[in-house]
């Protein structure tokens, strides 16, 4: 049966007005579920410089998600047992626990795995500072046969078989996934890891934190680790151990006055990332912290600025309570950072 031209202009109207509502109702549902997130792509807390980015790896979303992938994923290493996040676990300011780091095939490393906060602030790496970026560096753990055992055109040629990780490259780099977009994604992921929201940094501090605070500067620790990275980032000897089977900074400069030489460490979120020294054999922090009090041990190339202290053991107690206090619960925590 034909509907009158009146009856058809009618029904015609009514499904207009039907769909323009529909329409309506989605598009406001959608301004209601889609929220921005909030947080800067590279944090920079109060009192922190802003990051220096290369020219060819500013940071960006795209970037950034196809590092942090390449992170946990065990396809890095030879035998597909270890990532980057083996030795690097958030909760533990991406350090894993361990004296020496285990690699693929559990071969155990040769020093211990330093935290990764704040690494994009690092003017060199590694602990002799031997590699000048963080891409560079990247390629270490790579080729290392104790951590990946990787070559790194075989890496390429491996994940570059992955669909998903090849439309994310393309997304983030503009071309298909290789050794530069594999390294230089991961670098991007790897500058996002900043700490600086303590409760030192909110002043939140219990009367023996306080106390710890005064006496941090007091004995002197600031010299090396002071400013809101909580190191000078320069290498010295502190003395610490009896006797050094690792050369240190010597390996990279073969001047013998750079044996026993390492960078000195950020103290930020230390409470987490025992045990202590390059090669871990001091487990707790205060053990640290009477060593540095009792003025460690002679060494020809020891720091000449460092002597006994001469603490109580209750300023002992306070100054750990003040380092205890720089851990960063919003970083060891935060989603951002999850696989």
């Amino acid at each position: 049966m034909k509907l009158s031209s009146s009856h058809d202009r009618g029904l015609t109207s009514t499904v207009v007005s039907a769909v323009a509502l529909l329409l309506l109702l989605v598009g406001c549902a959608n301004e209601v579920t889609v929220a921005s997130d909030p947080q800067p792509l590279v944090d920079q807390p109060p009192g922190f410089p802003a990051q220096i980015f290369p020219p060819d790896n500013q940071p960006t979303e795209a970037r950034v998600a196809l590092g942090k992938r390449l992170f946990y994923d065990i396809r890095m290493s030879a035998n597909r047992d270890v990532s980057c996040a083996t030795c690097h676990d958030q909760a533990r300011a991406f350090t894993d626990g361990l004296p020496l780091s285990k690699g693929t095939a559990s071969r155990i490393g040769a020093r211990n795995a330093p935290s990764l906060a704040n690494v994009g602030y690092l003017p060199v790496l590694m602990r002799e500072g031997g590699v000048p970026t963080l891409e560079m560096q990247i390629l270490a753990p790579i080729q290392e046969h104790a951590e990946f055992d990787m070559e790194a055109p075989l890496l390429a040629q491996r994940l570059a078989q992955d669909s998903t990780l090849q439309t994310m490259s393309r997304t983030a780099y503009g071309r298909d996934l290789d050794i530069w977009v594999i390294t230089r994604s991961i670098a991007s992921f790897e500058r996002t890891l900043v700490s600086g929201r303590s409760r030192v940094d909110a002043g939140d501090l219990s009367e023996s934190e306080r106390r710890g605070q005064k006496i941090f500067s007091s004995a002197g620790c600031v010299s090396c680790h002071g400013g809101p990275l909580y190191t000078d980032n320069r290498f010295t000897c502190n003395g610490l151990l009896e006797t050094y089977s690792d050369r240190g900074r010597a390996r990279l400069t073969n001047d013998p006055a750079d044996v026993a030489v390492f960078r000195v460490p950020s103290l930020r979120n230390v409470a987490l990332t025992a045990p202590y020294l390059h090669n871990g054999s001091v487990e707790t922090l205060r053990e640290v912290i009477e060593r540095y009090n009792q003025g460690g041990f002679p060494h020809p190339n020891k720091n000449a600025t460092l002597g006994p202290l001469g603490l109580s053991a209750l300023d002992c107690a306070d100054l750990e309570a003040f380092l205890r206090a720089l851990t960063d619960d919003r970083f060891t925590t935060n989603p951002r950072f999850r696989p």
